[in-house]
């Protein structure tokens, strides 16, 4: 992921989603308009802008829709390669008004940990080891997007961690999304296990 150039300090994450979702003459936001208004962070904040709803109470099924941007974006992190997503994509778009109820219930996340993090332990969160996270989203995109109970939550915090870590340079948040990642692995496998035993047990009951 491109890292900033030397100068004036670009401006917060949440003001660059507070203007986006107060922005005059736009009816609609779309996925290529937060890529545009979000740069060199685009990456790293749409990771996070994505997973972060399944954090959330949401309608079933939405962490299968949001999943998909989730793993084409882990991919593009695990390469090196700038923010891209294909046109059915980058062309959804949501009422502005809804766009802006959102920002308002992930704000708060934002600018909590804007006070939080701060670059630290960057070599964490730099090439090669970007890279490595990048594998780490892609493998926790895919898990959220199965339906296993249970099986978005933890994913969710974890990708918000890393994300969030990618944005400030954070290596200490990076360390807690690994934590958190491990954590969700072992739920995951721990309810996948139960269900296929339970299966067997169902599958051995009917057949004797």
């Amino acid at each position: 992921m491109p890292h900033a150039e030397h100068g004036a300090a670009a401006p917060p994450l949440s003001a660059l989603l507070q203007g986006l979702a107060q922005q005059p003459g736009h009816e609609r936001i779309a996925v290529r308009d937060l890529i545009d208004a979000l740069g060199e962070r685009a990456l790293g904040a749409l990771l996070f802008l994505f997973a972060v709803p399944n954090v959330l109470p949401v309608p079933p099924g939405t962490s299968a829709v949001l999943g998909l941007p989730l793993v084409v974006l882990a991919a593009q992190l695990m390469l090196g390669r700038r923010p891209w997503l294909p046109a059915v994509l980058a062309g959804r778009s949501m009422a502005q008004a809804d766009f802006a109820a959102t920002v308002q219930r992930i704000l708060p996340w934002v600018q909590r940990g804007e006070r939080l993090l701060r670059p630290r332990l960057a070599w964490l969160v730099q090439p090669p080891l970007e890279y490595a996270i990048g594998a780490l989203c892609l493998v926790l995109a895919i898990v959220l997007t199965l339906p296993v109970p249970l099986g978005n939550v933890l994913p969710a915090v974890a990708i918000s961690l890393l994300a969030l870590a990618l944005v400030e340079r954070d290596g200490l948040c990076m360390l807690a999304g690994l934590g958190v990642a491990l954590l969700a692995g072992a739920v995951v496998s721990g309810v996948v296990y139960v269900a296929v035993k339970a299966l067997k047990l169902l599958a051995d009951h009917l057949l004797a």
